[in-house]
């Protein structure tokens, strides 16, 4: 299938017809923009019957990091939607297989390590104590999502002593202090 094909199916099948598919074609800001609408529409629909379908479209784009950051943008929506880790494993788990379809392995590496990232974010929301090594193996991009919204006072502290940075450490720190004591 030709990136024009990919392209207008994309777009037919997430009901955006305002965009130029020769235009996208050609210039990869436009066909970034084209995506993320269309990550828009997939992660807001209901159903997630087609997410690994338009997945395989996506990562089939001659530019990687365009398609790279469609999918990543697409696994954080999902993420913020499910009702906890179980569902997103199960969904995260029938798009693995397509990773595949990126030539850089740092682009695999980096969706699955956003993955991994998301699943421990839903166990911690879902009460999971972790341990200081469970902390070591999650990004600082995560720690830092975790030291600004995590309610649990025993996460926040654990979090402010063994943070990968400094910053994440003082985040943590600040917010297991000014949580409200009934919380604890």
């Amino acid at each position: 299938m030709t990136l024009h094909a990919s392209l207008t199916e994309l777009l037919a099948g997430a009901g955006i017809l305002d965009v130029d598919v020769d235009d996208a074609v050609t210039d990869e800001h436009v066909r970034s923009s084209a995506y993320r609408r269309v990550v828009w529409v997939t992660a807001s629909s209901a159903s997630r019957d087609r997410d690994r379908a338009i997945v395989a479209t996506i990562l089939r784009d001659p530019e990687e990091l365009v398609a790279k950051t469609a999918v990543v943008a697409l696994v954080d929506s999902i993420a913020m939607k499910v009702t906890g880790p179980a569902d997103f494993r199960q969904w995260s788990a029938q798009l693995l297989p397509e990773m595949d379809r990126l030539k850089a392995q740092g682009h695999r590496d980096f969706i699955r390590r956003r993955i991994h990232d998301w699943l421990f974010y839903l166990s911690v929301r879902e009460g999971h104590m972790p341990t200081p090594i469970e902390w070591a193996r999650v990004t600082d991009w995560m720690q830092r999502v975790l030291a600004e919204e995590a309610t649990s006072p025993a996460a926040l502290a654990l979090l402010a002593e063994s943070g990968s940075t400094r910053k994440i450490r003082n985040i943590a720190r600040n917010r297991a202090g000014s949580l409200d004591p009934r919380t604890r």
